[in-house]
């Protein structure tokens, strides 16, 4: 099962943005389905204050944790995930305008070729969050891929 579908699924099952996105990674963070729940538990409605859509805070951790990290450099593994943070973020903001939750979600997206997880999967307008949950998930795995991390 693709990761976007697993997303999905966490979502439909009642788990935040956040979590669904991070869970469904689960094998390449090596974090567990209930850590990465636990984990992400507090990142739904943009950390409660509709700010970073959480979907986006799932992805950021998954690339940081899938990132080669050196113990011995802590600064080159910051400015690794950092620069994969940037990224993320440039490609999330250009498929939807904005980052932010509470920016996000009183638009209403159509999948579309921009969203081609969320077309495949059959998702609406009235199924907001998944489309961001399922594009989060899109685009941290193709940026995971192109850099060989799975």
């Amino acid at each position: 099962m693709e990761r976007t579908d697993k997303a999905c699924q966490y979502h439909e099952q009642g788990c935040n943005c956040c979590q669904s996105v991070l869970a469904a990674f689960s094998d390449v963070t090596g974090i567990g389905e209930a850590e990465s729940l636990r984990i992400g538990g507090g990142f739904g409605n943009g950390a409660g204050t509709g700010e970073l859509c959480g979907a986006i805070a799932g992805a950021v951790m998954v690339l940081g944790m899938a990132a080669p990290s050196g113990k011995d450099n802590p600064a080159a593994v910051k400015r690794e995930a950092s620069a994969l943070s940037k990224e993320f973020q440039r490609r999330f903001q250009e498929k939807f305008g904005a980052l932010r939750c509470r920016e996000l979600l009183p638009l209403r997206y159509a999948p579309d070729d921009a969203t081609p997880a969320a077309k495949r999967l059959g998702l609406s307008e009235n199924q907001h969050c998944r489309i961001m949950i399922v594009t989060a998930a899109e685009i941290a795995g193709e940026m995971l891929s192109e850099r060989g991390l799975v």
